[in-house]
């Protein structure tokens, strides 16, 4: 089920965005221009099941989490800022101590992701692209101490690197860089992209093209399938994937990734310890010059994708909802799309998933949280994206 924004309201309220093919070549964004934030909308308007409000705009927002212990909602920019905005005030932070990015095509500040132990420990991670030697780059994972002294500004203190893409390679796309915790809180799990090369994918002597399960510290964790190799395939839980953007644990404490096809065959896969999905040797769709790529049925020897769309929804991010806000929606899935403007929601059947229904918003939209009450946020994509709050329409 499709449901469309196209009403005139929707057209004021969703400015239309560039639609663009999954993960295409990317194009240089180095000078794009900072947005002052946007106060923020007591107005809600209703999109398809959703009374919406704005929260403020951002430049190019790529992830949204909350403060576990304020309910703060903590946005990075691609560009390498971190802004924080207070639902109990309406207040915007900024926060200190951030990376040094190297931002260009899709490269950037990444994700953000609160320890497991955060009450006790205060620790953040963070990704991001970093420069490396002759014009090569790859992403990056670290961790620091997030100290908030005030209520308008917050401190990373003492971040360092606990886990590099490995190698660095040329180029500026599919880092894919999200960070996901296992429900017991004892692993970190990295998604690391294809950086656009392809073939390094299938070959376990880097991390290209895989996801990874560290320790909290970044260090590989015990009992992952390719221990006995050495480093770095000793990081590697899956590999075969293109550029994942989403990633998150079901309520059996399955994980599942979102990635980005070629030109066709966008996937949603149950991950599973030592799998090989395929990439680049099979796919549902196509290389951007036309060239044809086997399907993924002509290979059974690789992991099925649960679902594969063309044309593509472009994922951006995914969760599992868990709340209570959308009842018939908990242990579902929502991804934000992209080039297809659009809420995409997932229903699961044992291993298997379909998509249930098509939220159309008339712009990118980039990623997604849950915040304590059930109630869902995204922020869209680009310049002066919107953080928006998603809660029942009335």
């Amino acid at each position: 089920m499709i449901y469309s924004l196209r009403a005139p309201f929707a057209l004021s309220l969703f400015p239309a965005a560039m639609m663009l093919a999954s993960c295409s070549p990317a194009t240089s964004v180095d000078s794009a221009p900072a947005v002052e934030p946007a106060s923020t909308s007591e107005v809600a308007e209703k999109v398809g099941p959703f009374s919406v409000t704005e929260h403020g705009t951002y430049d190019r927002p790529w992830a949204i989490a909350f403060e576990p212990t304020t309910g703060n909602v903590f946005i990075t920019e691609k560009a390498g800022a971190i802004k924080f905005f207070q639902p109990a005030n309406g207040k915007l932070g900024t926060v200190s101590g951030v990376p040094e990015v190297d931002y260009g095509g899709q490269g950037g500040l990444g994700d953000i992701a609160f320890a497991p132990d955060y009450a006790e420990s205060g620790m953040v991670y963070l990704s991001w692209a970093e420069a490396g030697e002759n014009d090569t780059r790859g992403a990056a994972v670290g961790r620091g101490k997030l100290v908030c002294e005030d209520h308008d500004s917050c401190d990373i203190r003492d971040l360092s690197v606990i886990w590099r893409q490995a190698p660095k390679t040329t180029g500026r796309g599919h880092y894919s860089h999200r960070i996901a915790f296992s429900p017991a809180g004892d692993y970190l799990y990295v998604a690391s992209g294809d950086r656009q090369k392809m073939q390094p994918a299938q070959d376990n002597k880097n991390t290209i093209g895989t996801i990874v399960r560290l320790n909290l510290d970044g260090t590989p964790a015990a009992g992952n399938p390719m221990m006995a190799d050495g480093s770095p395939a000793n990081e590697i839980w899956s590999y075969g994937h293109r550029n994942i953007l989403g990633m998150d644990f079901d309520a059996q404490g399955r994980l599942w990734e979102v990635e980005h096809g070629p030109a066709g065959g966008d996937e949603f896969n149950l991950v599973k310890a030592g799998a090989n999905y395929g990439w680049p040797i099979v796919s549902d769709g196509d290389h951007y010059d036309g060239e044809k790529i086997p399907n993924n049925a002509t290979r059974p020897e690789f992991a099925a994708s649960a679902i594969t769309w063309t044309p593509v929804i472009a994922p951006g991010d995914m969760i599992f909802y868990r709340g209570d806000m959308f009842p018939s929606w908990k242990g579902t899935a929502l991804i934000t799309g992209l080039s297809s403007n659009a809420l995409v929601h997932v229903a699961i059947d044992g291993d298997n998933a379909s998509e249930a229904a098509r939220f159309d918003f008339g712009n990118r939209i980039r990623t997604i949280a849950e915040a304590s009450d059930g109630a869902i946020w995204i922020a869209e994509d680009g310049e002066g994206g919107r953080l928006l709050r998603l809660v029942p329409a009335k």
